[in-house]
This record gives C-alpha cells, structure tokens and sequence, in this order.
C-alpha cells in the first residue's frame, strides 16, 4: 500500500519527468540508441559516445574524466559486452552531480536576517526566481523580505512588488536611493527592526564582462560587511539552462569576481541542453541548490540529484 508521503514522492517525480523530456531525448534515447548498436567495446564505441555527450553539453573536459572512469570500469570487470556499460555510465553522471547536492539551509539560532544575494547576467529569470524563492521559503513558515537592488532596468521595482505580493513577503525600495548598494543596506536595517528571518536581495542584470557593473556587486558585499557587521550568507547565481556552455563562462566571471556560495538553474524544463548540469557541477563543485521548471510560482525545486538522473535516464 503506498503511503501519502510516498504518493507525493512518485508524484513529483513523474511531474520532474515530464519536465525534463527534452533533456531525456536528447541524452538517455540517443545513449541507448548508441549501445543498442553493438555489443562491442572498442574505440568506434567510444567515439561515438564521447561525441553525444559532448553535443548534449555535458562538455569536453567533463566527458573525458566520465570516459577515462569508464574505460578504468572495464578494465578492473573485464568486460566485453556493452550493453553494462549503460548502467554504469548512469551511475557515474550521478556521483558528479551528488558533489553539489548541497541544500540552502537556515537554522534556527542563526543571526537575523539571513541575507541571499542574487546575482546573474540579464534574462536568466532572476526577478522570478527570487519570487519563487520567496514563496518556498514562505511556505517554510519563514518570514521573508525582497530588497529591490536592480536600480538600471525599467519596471523591476514594480516586477518584484508584484512578486512580493504573490510570494506574501514584505517589499523594500528606496526611489531616492541610485545606488544598489545603498537600497540593500536600507533593507537591512529594516529587516533588522522587524526581525525578519530572510532578506532576498535583487541585483542589476550584468553582462559577465562588464567590469563596472562586476565592481558594483564587490561595493554591496563591502558595504553589507562594513556598516552592518552583517555578512552575505548566499550569492546565489541564477544560470538559465537553455544558454548551454555560455554559463560556464558566466560562472567563472562571477565566482572570480565575488564569489559564488549557490546556483540555481532555470528554465530546465524549456531546453534540450540540460547536460550543462554535469558540467557545471564537475568543473565548480559549488552546490546547486534549487532548479526551476516552468512558470508557476511552485516551480522551484530542491536539487536532487538521484531525481535528476532518474528523471533523464529512461531504462534500458
């Protein structure tokens, strides 16, 4: 007899596996495709899986340490048909993404306000993500306040109020305040005197190339550490799935320049590129705390690794 609390695990798993179809198709199908080929393991075999993986975005350094594993499996096993191999290669891709199956967590006694910083290049969907994020934390019995920091793009206040009120958090801005920095700083204090256990701050949309606009992230951290003797508990990076490879980049800038401590992938389920997710977690190890699959303010999810992989790899 399935219990409730398990009817609402094969729930969403079947909910995550209909969000991830796309990525499914283009890397579990085309995998097995490759096996059902042949049974022989040799270099053909290789060849051609090295190439799927790649063209999946899974990326070129991560698909030689998954090869290299492989072949060291097949030597230590002896074997000779490659239809195991499939297994195994599934079993490899989840112990990658396991190193970033870190959960954002908040204790109790912790100093308040917990304070979340989001950052990311413009349209990753972080104005959305951080009412999702709101919502979640909501429903967590956590009282919540959004910081509208993106002092450049026309409508974000009003964007993030919006969300504010769907997410049931307070709302902070400041239209005398040009600096992001200086709106930030004001929300903290606010949070500070209601006492309010997470603060979510909004950023101005970058280019990661823009050095400028890099500088002004370091002046909020400075600013949050230096008046407030308060520190940034999460800057969480907003990557958005679909752009496959380029976010490796914007990872790099960033975390470079301030020091990413999250990431959260959005538009998972909008994209055939899904494979980026081993790459990212390979190259960074920097924990993926949430990813996002749709539009509704529910669609935000907890990482999990083994639900991805499940979710992705069909059985063969």
């Amino acid at each position: 007899m399935i219990n409730k609390k398990n009817e609402k695990k094969i729930s969403f798993f079947s909910y995550l596996k209909r969000k991830l179809i796309k990525t499914s198709k283009n890397i579990s199908k085309k995998i097995i495709k490759i096996f059902k080929k042949t049974n022989t393991i040799d270099k053909k075999l290789f060849d051609k899986l090295q190439e799927k993986l790649i063209i999946s975005d899974i990326g070129i350094h991560t698909t030689k340490k998954i090869i290299n594993s492989i072949k060291k499996y097949i030597q230590l096993n002896k074997l000779e048909d490659s239809s195991q191999l499939y297994k195994y290669l599934k079993i490899e891709l989840l112990n990658i993404l396991l190193s970033v199956e870190t959960p954002l967590v908040i204790n109790k006694n912790i100093k308040k306000p917990f304070i979340i910083l989001i950052i990311g290049v413009n349209g990753v969907g972080k104005t959305t993500t951080i009412g999702k994020l709101a919502y979640y934390f909501y429903k967590k019995k956590k009282s919540v306040m959004l910081a509208s920091g993106d002092t450049f793009r026309a409508g974000a206040h009003e964007q993030l109020f919006s969300w504010s009120k769907k997410s049931n958090s307070c709302f902070i801005y400041n239209s005398k305040k040009k600096e992001s920095s200086a709106v930030i700083f004001d929300a903290i204090l606010q949070a500070k005197k209601k006492q309010i256990d997470i603060l979510i701050a909004d950023t101005s949309g970058r280019l990661h190339n823009n050095i400028f606009l890099m500088e002004e992230l370091k002046k909020i951290v400075r600013v949050i550490k230096k008046n407030n003797n308060m520190v940034v508990d999460e800057i969480m990076l907003i990557l958005d799935a679909t752009i496959g490879q380029n976010s490796i980049n914007q990872l790099k800038t960033f975390h470079n320049h301030i020091g990413v401590t999250g990431i959260t992938l959005t538009k998972v389920d909008g994209t055939a590129k899904g494979g980026i997710i081993f790459s990212l977690a390979n190259e960074f190890n920097i924990p993926i705390r949430f990813i996002g699959c749709g539009e509704k303010i529910t669609d935000l999810h907890l990482f999990n690794a083994k639900d991805f992989i499940n979710a992705i790899f069909i059985d063969y």
